[in-house]
C-alpha cells in the first residue's frame, strides 16, 4: 500500500513475514503454550547457525542476556565493568543489578563506538587505583561494528573478558565475521523495533556448552535437579515463550532481506541529501566490515545550519512522521552520575548534534520521500 501523506512513518517498526504465523499456528495445534518447546530449540539452532556460535539460549530480552552474561563473567558486588557511554541504558543497567559499578567510556568519532585510546586510558588508570575491571561491554552502536581487532587486542592484554553486545547488530558482519561472537559472550536482542523481532527477547550466545547450561539453569529460576522444587541459587524468569520463539524463527529466514533493505535506505537517504551539506551521515564502517544499517543517522553542521535535532525532529512530528535523538550518553545520565567516566567529549558532541531518521525494512519510496522533502523544509 503507497503512503498517503497524513500516515504515521515511524522509526523502526516490526516487519513481519509470511511465515511467522507457520509456527506461531504449529504451537498453538500442539498446545506449545509455555517457555519451553520446539519453537525455541528451532530458533536457538537458527541463530546458531547463522552467526556461527556454538550455542544460544533464547530469552526474554536482551537485557536478560547481558544480565546471565555478566553473572557467567563472574561479575560481582563491588566489581566494575567498562561499559560504552554511547549507548542505552539497558547495556549499564545489568551492572547495577549485581551490585557492580560501570565505568564508562568515550566513543571515537569514526565508528561512534567504543575509542580504544580511552579503553586502555581507563584500563590502566582504574588498574592504578586498585580497580582492575572484571569484564568489558563492548557495543556495536546502530548496527555498525566498533573496532573490533584494536579493542580486543587491548582486552587481551589485560586478561579482561569481553561482553559484546550485538542488541542492534544482527547481521553485520566484522572481517566476514558475524557480530556477536567475538566476546566470551554474546548478545542480541528481538525487541519490536529491532531489525528482527519477536516482540520482545534476546538471544545470549556463546561457545562455552557449561556457559549456554548455567544461563539456562539461571534463566528457568535456578531449579537444582531434585523431584521437588528445591533452589540452592537465585534464579530469574528469563526465558523465551515457545510463541514469541516461533515469530523469531519465521522472522530468521527474512534477515539477509532485511538488512538489504536497511542499507538500501542509507544509501537512498544519502543520496538524495547530498547537497544539503549541513547534513552528515554516519556512523562509518571499518574497513572490512558490513553494518546492517538498523537505523539510518545523520548529524547537524550548527555552520551550516540553524536548526538544532530537537527543531528537525519537532518539525518532521509535524509532517507525522517519527524520528528520534541519539542516545543520550550514559556518563550525562542522572542514574550514573557518580559512575567514573574517561573522555566524554565525542560522545556528547554526538548527542548534541545527532537524529535517527525512519529505517523501518516496510518503508516505500513515497515515504522516504516524504522525510527527505520535511528536512530540505527545516534544514536548508
Amino acid at each position: 500500500m503507497r503512503s498517503r501523506d497524513h500516515d504515521r512513518i515511524y522509526l523502526s517498526p516490526p516487519h513481519l513475514g509470511r511465515h511467522e504465523l507457520n509456527y506461531v499456528h504449529k504451537a498453538f495445534e500442539d498446545n506449545w503454550i509455555a517457555p519451553t518447546g520446539p519453537n525455541i530449540t528451532g530458533f536457538e539452532q537458527d541463530v546458531c547457525q547463522y552467526t556461527g556460535a556454538a550455542y544460544a539460549v533464547a530469552l526474554a530480552s536482551g537485557t536478560a542476556a547481558i544480565h546471565l552474561g555478566l553473572i557467567l563473567l563472574g561479575v560481582e558486588p563491588g566489581d566494575e565493568v567498562l561499559c560504552s557511554s554511547f549507548t542505552f541504558v539497558a547495556t549499564a543497567n545489568p551492572i547495577v543489578y549485581q551490585g557492580a559499578t560501570p565505568v564508562f567510556v568515550d566513543s571515537e568519532p569514526n565508528t561512534w563506538n567504543m575509542c580504544p585510546v580511552r579503553l586502555r586510558e581507563a584500563i590502566e588508570d582504574r588498574i592504578r587505583v586498585g580497580k582492575k575491571p572484571k569484564a568489558l561491554i563492548l557495543v556495536h552502536l546502530y548496527g555498525t561494528p566498533a573496532q573490533l581487532h584494536e579493542l580486543l587486542a587491548i582486552a587481551a592484554e589485560f586478561e579482561i573478558p569481553v561482553l559484546e553486545d550485538a542488541a542492534e547488530a544482527l547481521g553485520a558482519h566484522y572481517a566476514g565475521r558475524p557480530l556477536g561472537t567475538f566476546g566470551a559472550v554474546g548478545v542480541f536482542s528481538f525487541n519490536g523495533n529491532k531489525i528482527l523481532t519477536t516482540s520482545s527477547g534476546g538471544m545470549l550466545v556463546t561457545n562455552r556448552q557449561g556457559w549456554a547450561q548455567q544461563a539456562l539453569f539461571l534463566a528457568t529460576q535456578a531449579k537444582d535437579q531434585a523431584p521437588y522444587y528445591q533452589h540452592s541459587t537465585t534464579g530469574y524468569n528469563y526465558r523465551l515463550s515457545n510463541i514469541l520463539a516461533g515469530i523469531g524463527r519465521g522472522q530468521m529466514e527474512l534477515l539477509e532481506d532485511r538488512v538489504k533493505k536497511r542499507r538500501e535506505i542509507y544509501a537512498w537517504y544519502k543520496e538524495k541529501l547530498r547537497e544539503v551539506s549541513a547534513i552528515s551521515f554516519g556512523p562509518h564502517e571499518p574497513v572490512g566490515s558490513r553494518s546492517n544499517r538498523w537505523l539510518t543517522t545523520i548529524l547537524l553542521d550548527a555552520n551550516q545550519t540553524s536548526a538544532t535535532p530537537e527543531q528537525v525532529r519537532q518539525h518532521l512530528e509535524s509532517r507525522n512522521i517519527e524520528a528520534r535523538p541519539l542516545w543520550k550518553p550514559l556518563h550525562q545520565q542522572p542514574l550514573f552520575a557518580s559512575s567514573p567516566t574517561y573522555g566524554g567529549a565525542v560522545c556528547n558532541d554526538l548527542f548534541m548534534r545527532g537524529l535517527c531518521l525512519p529505517s523501518g525494512s516496510s518503508m516505500t519510496e513515497d515515504d522516504l520521500q516524504r522525510v527527505v522533502e520535511a528536512l530540505r523544509e527545516v534544514v536548508l
